[in-house]
């Protein structure tokens, strides 16, 4: 690849010539991910009305479990198999991932405790904050065309409507 030099007000800068797209576009092209995200902090939000309102624990976990299976085990599929692979073996993707298997030990646990399901929430919402504002923001300033194409072609595949889970708990 050809050098660049490249004079600013102020600054040289030195490097190579790379086929990048603008943070703009990055952006609007990781956007189904953060909607993504907003779902998930949707869902933290209806264990906590669920909670406040004292709706039967067994209802929130039917629901959770419905949620994982629909929803997160393709949403962390995809970010595992090709998100962060983009990133790098470092420690914000390690986090990420001893964060994935914390969040899956608490979907999985077979309990209707009070506690879990208010931890649970507490990990989903501050996980999807560390992502958005630490990996995404990273996974955006190094993300080439090519890496774009292939997440979206990965993004297409997971379908998630809340539509179809008949006990809104929340609404009542």
């Amino acid at each position: 690849m050809p050098c660049l030099f490249q004079t600013m007000p102020g600054r040289i800068i030195f490097g190579t010539k790379r086929n990048k797209l603008s943070m703009t576009a990055k952006s609007t092209l990781l956007e189904p991910l953060s909607i993504e995200h907003r779902q998930v902090l949707h869902l933290c939000e209806n264990i906590r009305i669920g909670l406040r309102n004292n709706i039967q624990k067994e209802r929130i976990r039917n629901y959770t479990n419905w949620f994982k299976s629909e929803f997160l085990d393709p949403h962390f599929a995809l970010e595992e198999q090709h998100i962060f692979p983009l990133l790098g073996n470092n420690v914000r993707v390690k986090k990420a991932l001893a964060n994935h298997r914390r969040i899956n030990k608490l979907l999985t646990c077979d309990c209707d405790d009070e506690k879990v399901l208010n931890l649970l929430e507490e990990e989903l919402a501050t996980y999807i904050r560390f992502e958005e504002r630490v990996l995404y923001k990273e996974l955006a300033q190094n993300l080439n065309p090519k890496d774009l194409e292939i997440l979206e072609k990965h993004h297409d595949n997971i379908v998630f409507s809340e539509e179809d889970w008949k006990d809104k708990f929340w609404i009542s």
